[in-house]
């Protein structure tokens, strides 16, 4: 075996640009981290991203659930640094807080993970589950977790999500010629820096490759792209691709954290907390200029929003 870099969540959002440029990165002729290997967990060898991972340099793909994982297969596979993407269920405390139980206790040096808006990350959020990433960074913050370095990413909303109903509408109107109403969760004023996952995972690859992470020891970084959007300008951009005017448009609509209420198994009345979370986005506290100052150091963000809404397009153009 050898030194190994784990990512956990290997063909999630975030988790599949960590892979790709962890693999470049440990590929170059003068990285510091000669002999180390990618594990990458999927929960099916059989995806198809999971096949393309396969094929990359320095890459081994194995079929785990990270939520099982313990000190002693960390042991195994050797593992020295980590990145974990965790689902954000109810219970993702008890599992996530577990998998750096092993990790303290197995020897792994560094962690990064996926957090949520920063803003939101604090004890009194009306959301639950920015609750729970508040209570998994006290614990890594905790004095016996000193032994493992961690970083916390905490994006702003993800692009994709953000703009997924302004792209729905445009390949509606293409196929049928026939408006949908258009449902925003931005609101019409407030400035947001929205996020790529793929700039997310860049980052991640870029820190878990740091010779010495301790300047990055117990940080929370703030990302965002460079450039603000607002609902209205949703708007325009989807009139843009359309030729006209859009002629039924809701902001601040929340209405999909119903359908989800109403289908899952979990508490209602926790999965309808989510509609809290965008609160602070329509106060106007999440905007480009909450980027942390390091983030653009390492690596800037590049995708812009038009640049984001346009891949989604050709996305579905592909799938049709």
């Amino acid at each position: 075996m050898a030194p190994t870099i784990l990512v956990a969540g290997a063909t999630g959002n975030t988790g599949r640009k960590v892979v790709e440029t962890l693999s470049t990165l440990l590929n170059a002729s003068n990285n510091p981290f000669s002999g180390h290997r990618v594990v990458a967990l999927t929960r099916s060898l059989h995806s198809s991203v999971a096949q393309r991972f396969a094929t990359l340099p320095v890459v081994l793909v194995l079929e785990q659930n990270w939520v099982e994982i313990t000190a002693d297969w960390l042991r195994e596979h050797e593992v020295v640094r980590a990145f974990i993407a965790s689902h954000n269920q109810p219970n993702q405390f008890a599992e996530e807080s577990a998998f750096h139980v092993a990790a303290l206790n197995a020897g792994v040096q560094y962690v990064v993970r996926i957090s949520t808006t920063a803003a939101n990350v604090r004890p009194d959020c009306l959301a639950y589950y920015p609750r729970t990433h508040w209570a998994i960074e006290a614990l890594l913050s905790s004095p016996e977790f000193g032994a493992l370095q961690w970083t916390s990413l905490q994006p702003n909303v993800f692009s994709t999500y953000y703009l997924s109903t302004a792209a729905d509408v445009i390949k509606q109107y293409s196929r049928t010629g026939k408006q949908d109403t258009l449902r925003l969760m931005a609101s019409p004023d407030a400035p947001v820096g929205i996020i790529h996952p793929d700039d997310v995972g860049v980052l991640a690859a870029r820190l878990l490759c740091q010779e010495d992470p301790a300047v990055h020891n117990h940080a929370k970084y703030v990302l965002t792209e460079l450039e603000d959007i607002t609902g209205k300008d949703i708007v325009k951009m989807v009139e843009q691709h359309i030729g006209t005017r859009l002629e039924r448009v809701t902001y601040k609509d929340m209405s999909a954290i119903d359908y989800f209420a109403e289908s899952t198994q979990e508490s209602k009345n926790i999965i309808l907390s989510i509609k809290h979370a965008q609160e602070i986005v329509w106060e106007g506290k999440c905007s480009a200029s909450t980027t942390s100052r390091e983030v653009l150091e390492l690596v800037a963000p590049t995708r812009m929003p038009v640049d984001v809404l346009r891949t989604l397009l050709e996305d579905g153009e592909e799938n049709t």
